[in-house]
């Protein structure tokens, strides 16, 4: 099988089939540089004021950081190391993972949907399902050797941080703090998306990640502390997010937006590739249980609702069998 990972080759030129058409690229020169995405300290004392600054970034932005989130140092540095090892392997090793389907619960693949694309996409990345761990766990790498160790423990952490994170959001909208467990679930599915970008020839021709929403409830997103890469669309303008040490970067996604009846946005991001070096992310992705019903709670549906009520099965519906080039998904179950 021959290798199609940009990880795995050196380009001194962009390949035609990562070229975008002129009108999808992503004007580097019209990014603003944004220092003020809003930092929470997720420590402080005063519960109250944390939770009216969730609110504030979730209505303005629909991204903040975190910072003291309860997530040891020695967990994330840990993580960020396994990944770059496993990067590291031998063709050879990280294609005995190599996937194009996705409904695998352990692949590596490149791109986005490699195989239905016109343009591709400047990233390789292994995704696993996280939750049941003794469910998952068997299907993961062996290799490194303390992959499954380390990936184990940096989920167990995330989830807890996403639960908790949770709480503050259902505060800041008014409801009780187990109100988006009760709508969500306590058996959430919990995904992670170790992303790979390679050093570009040409990053201003292509995307590391084209512009998305995420179609989560929420994304915990552990950035390269180095190279920055993530760009997020606010009033028209693209913004570049600087990485802020030992912060994760959080994003509201689009189940969170139909349960907040449109009041918390699931806002557009990309992801820019660099010239010179290589960069690491990881993605966090925690996702409706089974059967939940997205349903927004009657106190925040006063002056209508904006969703109809839909399952994250029927979204996904959605996604696969749409052109989601015309229509964004939460289009579809608007009332």
């Amino acid at each position: 099988m021959a290798t199609k990972l940009i990880s795995s080759a050196q380009f001194t030129t962009l390949p035609k089939n990562y070229i975008r058409p002129e009108s999808d690229r992503p004007r580097l020169s019209e990014v603003v540089q944004c220092d003020d995405i809003p930092i929470i300290d997720l420590g402080a004392a005063d519960r109250a004021a944390v939770v009216n600054q969730i609110a504030d970034a979730c209505r303005h932005y629909g991204f903040f950081k975190v910072i003291n989130h309860g997530v040891p140092k020695e967990t994330t540095e840990k993580m960020l190391s396994t990944v770059r090892e496993f990067y590291a392997l031998p063709v050879e090793e990280k294609m005995k993972l190599y996937s194009e389907d996705m409904s695998k619960t352990c692949r590596l693949s490149t791109s986005y949907i490699v195989n239905t694309e016109s343009v591709n996409i400047w990233r390789d990345y292994l995704r696993i399902h996280c939750y049941p761990l003794h469910k998952y766990m068997p299907d993961w790498p062996s290799m490194p050797p303390t992959f499954r160790d380390v990936a184990s423990n940096y989920c167990t952490e995330v989830r807890k941080l996403g639960f908790r994170l949770q709480e503050f959001i259902a505060e800041s909208l008014g409801l009780p703090k187990d109100a988006l467990w009760k709508i969500f679930g306590t058996e959430q599915a919990q995904h992670m998306s170790m992303n790979y970008y390679p050093p570009c020839p040409q990053p201003d021709l292509t995307y590391g990640l084209a512009a998305h929403t995420d179609s989560d409830i929420l994304t915990i997103l552990l950035p390269d502390a180095e190279v920055p890469g993530l760009q997020v669309l606010k009033d028209g303008k693209w913004l570049a997010v600087k990485p802020h040490p030992d912060a994760f970067v959080i994003n509201i996604a689009d189940q969170l937006e139909a349960v907040s009846n449109g009041l918390y946005k699931s806002i557009w991001h990309r992801v820019i590739a660099n010239s010179d070096k290589e960069r690491i992310s990881i993605a966090s992705f925690i996702c409706p249980a089974d059967g939940a019903k997205i349903s927004a709670p009657e106190s925040l549906t006063t002056d209508g609702k904006r969703y109809k009520d839909f399952t994250y099965d029927e979204y996904y519906n959605v996604v696969w069998t749409h052109n989601l080039d015309e229509k964004h998904p939460l289009e579809f179950f608007k009332n």
